[in-house]
């Protein structure tokens, strides 16, 4: 059984998070232990590389172009974020089997709460009837991944309506807690490991729950 160091960073903004995985991806050698990383991001709209330009702000909040895949979303308070920074060589997975191990993981979370959900092949993400509640964008170098996915826990779900989410017009959106969940964050974060553990074949001991890194720490302090 591989292991997996997992991180609870808690709320931050977003570039510095994104450019810490785009550190420890470039960085990581054959030896490098795989690490998840839970958290919640500040305000922030992000564009895959698929996205097209946007404006730098959209309603007051920032618009990111990153290097993940997809078109723009939103990321907020109240969405549980989690990030899988994998060797996928070494755990024998190709990007398909991520993208559905992700998407599985959600799905089995939002069953223990009573929820019938459901993956799209033609466009990834979870879907609860016809609304999306989870949103996957991935990247992938030299067989090691970063980025991941956002579940809707309790945010607010307004600024997704000033988008086109993934690049669907219209398309609605709804959170854990328009469906009967009172549970936060950090309640959502315990099982959605755990599915997530389970389906991609990794094992964690409960010492190695730990926060950034202070090295990283220091790129997000103010010159």
């Amino acid at each position: 059984m591989n292991t997996v160091r997992i991180r609870w960073l808690g709320r931050r903004p977003y570039v510095p998070v994104w450019q810490a995985m785009q550190r420890f991806t470039a960085a990581r050698t054959p030896a490098t232990e795989d690490e998840i990383w839970l958290l919640e991001h500040e305000p922030v709209y992000t564009v895959g590389v698929r996205g097209e330009s946007e404006p730098c702000r959209i309603g007051g909040i920032p618009v990111v172009a990153t290097d993940r895949g997809g078109l723009i979303t939103y990321h907020g308070p109240g969405q549980l974020i989690a990030y899988p920074l994998l060797d996928l060589s070494r755990l024998n997975l190709s990007v398909r089997d991520l993208v559905t191990a992700l998407e599985a993981s959600v799905i089995a979370v939002l069953r223990q709460y009573g929820i019938a959900a459901q993956a799209r092949r033609d466009a990834p993400g979870v879907y609860v009837g016809d609304a999306k509640i989870a949103s996957l964008g991935i990247r992938v170098r030299r067989f090691r991944s970063y980025h991941g996915l956002a579940l809707n826990v309790d945010l607010d779900l307004a600024p997704f309506h000033r988008i086109d989410p993934c690049g669907f017009r219209g398309l609605a959106m709804t959170r854990l807690a328009d469906l009967g969940v009172g549970a936060g964050v950090h309640e959502v974060a315990v099982p959605l490991l755990g599915a997530l553990l389970e389906r991609l074949g990794l094992e964690t001991v409960t010492d190695r729950l730990t926060c950034l890194p202070e090295e990283e720490r220091r790129h997000e302090r103010p010159a």
